[in-house]
């Protein structure tokens, strides 16, 4: 926040200046006491009550802050620095609309002040208005170019906007001005990896952290590296700072029992196993607990609810618990995303025992008559929640798939449960697509549909987990930095034997990864080649069965 010009008497305008230098040089108690004493002759002094809220700001005292800088600008409504605190103060609050119309307020009155643009900017982001966001920090560099805070935020604009080229030339220009600023280095290790380019994520990411060694979200980016990387042994350790991030800070559990980390003796302690993340996460991670059982564990489970039935058929889980309802007495616990480093995993020991999860045979059963007969049958899902942080990649439109709809021997099914208005567009032109999704009400559902086809296509969703899990083949579409999961410059999966992987060859670009997968199909309808075997684009797979059904 900026100090404002003093408007009091000449005595007391020297207390107010002395109380200015107080709170800008690390002495708020001396500052407050100024300006208390000074409230006592002018109550209704804008720069003291100003000069308090400040303090009361930073110390965390957000109703304080918030009454005296409403009463400082009750008594002066021309003031921008004002009305630019109060924005603070509403966003600390989660009131960004406030905090928006604060800002706008102060541009009334002093319309080209690059940091009001670039608070009102960082509003508009947090509000998901990206371009209007955009232009207002266009608008605060081309008043003050070398302005270091909207040079990052632009940067973060264009991240939201999935341009990382742009994101990243953002971040470089603001670290010429702050080189070792630790948040702008870790974002610039996310555009890095945005770009496929792990080696130089992990490498600003560790940059960040000798500039700031207790800096998790810089850990965690940096894990995430390494992992792609198949660093395993590091990027598990790594991947623990997630509990102290924003955006997963929220589930971490806490528990009266210790969380085991692969160390402790079970002996037939009783263990919960919680999920943590989204359902592919739960599905990908379950894996473990017979692994837990294994080494003595009595293990409880803990699950969303849509997967409570789908995980009772994991091996050596004793119960499985819906997650929101009540909890049995367990020794300790385990979030699921920790066990690989409980386990010491490494590349060569991902437990791939497939399948670990099954569907239950009358529910197999009992889809084989709405199933198309004669034909195979081969499963379709394009698209993930919205919400996902990376849902601009991993997503991809069902128009993009239309080539494959020519294949006129395949039957479709989509396993898509919620259908974007756009894409639903296309399905109601293509009723040679045979909709099933919206009827799957749980996982274990899903699982029985599934394993009535022979084969699905996905993108990186909890159905392409699923369908490996499972044991069913499955056809990866993937982006082109595909999740740390997924690995790198591979056609295979080490945590899913039937997953055949489909890179994007460049960013955004899916044409290329359809007709890839198109010629695929097609030479599998004709015999050429044994289902999931390498094509001529060098991509390399293990063989599996035909594509093709008798009955």
């Amino acid at each position: 926040m900026n100090a404002a010009a003093p408007s009091a008497q000449p005595k007391d305008a020297r207390v107010l200046r002395r109380a200015l230098r107080a709170c800008a040089h690390g002495d708020p108690d001396k500052a407050e006491r100024l300006c208390h004493e000074l409230l006592q002759e002018q109550p209704d002094n804008f720069d003291v009550l100003h000069c308090l809220g400040q303090i009361n700001y930073r110390r965390g005292r957000l109703d304080a802050a918030l009454a005296l800088l409403q009463a400082a600008l009750k008594s002066d409504l021309g003031r921008a620095e004002g009305f630019a605190s109060l924005g603070l103060v509403f966003h600390a609050l989660a009131q960004r609309e406030r905090a928006l119309i604060s800002y706008e307020e102060g541009l009334r009155i002093e319309p080209d002040n690059a940091e009001l643009l670039n608070r009102r900017g960082v509003a508009l982001l947090e509000l998901g208005r990206m371009h209007e966001a955009l232009e207002n920090f266009e608008r605060a560099l081309a008043v003050e170019a070398s302005h270091f805070e909207a040079l990052g935020n632009f940067g973060n604009a264009m991240l939201k906007l999935n341009r990382p080229q742009q994101a990243l030339a953002a971040y470089d220009r603001a670290l010429k001005i702050a080189p070792e600023n630790a948040q702008l280095l870790t974002n610039r290790a996310v555009a890095l990896r945005r770009l496929d380019r792990p080696h130089e994520a992990a490498m600003s990411a560790a940059r960040a952290l000798r500039a700031r060694p207790d800096f998790a979200e810089a850990r965690f980016v940096e894990s995430v590296a390494r992992l792609t990387l198949g660093d395993f042994s590091s990027g598990w350790r790594g991947y623990e700072a997630r509990w102290a991030i924003q955006s997963l800070a929220p589930a971490r559990r806490k528990f009266a029992a210790p969380q085991w980390r692969g160390r402790e003796p079970l002996d037939g302690k009783s263990i919960l196993l919680h999920a943590e993340q989204g359902f592919g996460d739960t599905i990908q991670f379950v894996r473990y607990a017979p692994l837990v059982a294994a080494r003595g564990g009595k293990v409880i489970l803990e699950v969303q609810p849509t997967l409570a039935r789908l995980c009772a058929r994991v091996a050596g889980v004793a119960s499985v618990v819906a997650r929101g309802d009540e909890l049995p007495h367990f020794d300790f616990h385990c979030p699921l995303l920790s066990l690989p480093l409980a386990f010491a995993t490494g590349m060569t020991t991902i437990p791939a025992d497939i399948p670990y999860l099954s569907a239950d045979s009358k529910e197999i059963a009992a889809w084989q008559p709405p199933l198309p007969q004669q034909r195979p049958r081969v499963g379709l899902v394009w698209s993930g929640a919205r919400g996902h942080d990376n849902d601009l990649n991993r997503s991809m439109p069902l128009a993009a798939l239309t080539p494959l709809f020519e294949l006129a021997d395949i039957a479709f099914v989509s396993l898509q449960h919620d259908v974007r208005e756009e894409d639903a567009a296309v399905l109601r032109s293509r009723p040679d697509v045979l909709q099933v999704g919206p009827a799957l009400r749980d996982f274990a559902e899903t699982a029985a549909a599934i394993a009535s086809l022979d084969l699905v296509i996905a993108v990186d969703t909890a159905v392409a987990h699923l369908t490996g899990a499972i044991g069913k083949p499955l056809f990866l579409l993937l982006p082109y930095a595909a999740d740390f999961r997924w690995l790198r410059e591979r056609a295979d999966s080490p945590w899913y034997p039937t997953a055949r992987l489909f890179r994007q060859a460049a960013f955004g670009e899916w044409d290329s990864v359809v007709a890839v997968l198109r010629a695929e199909l097609t030479r599998s309808l004709t015999g050429a080649v044994p289902f999931g075997a390498a094509v001529d684009d060098g991509t390399q797979c293990r063989p599996s069965q035909m594509l093709h059904r008798t009955g």
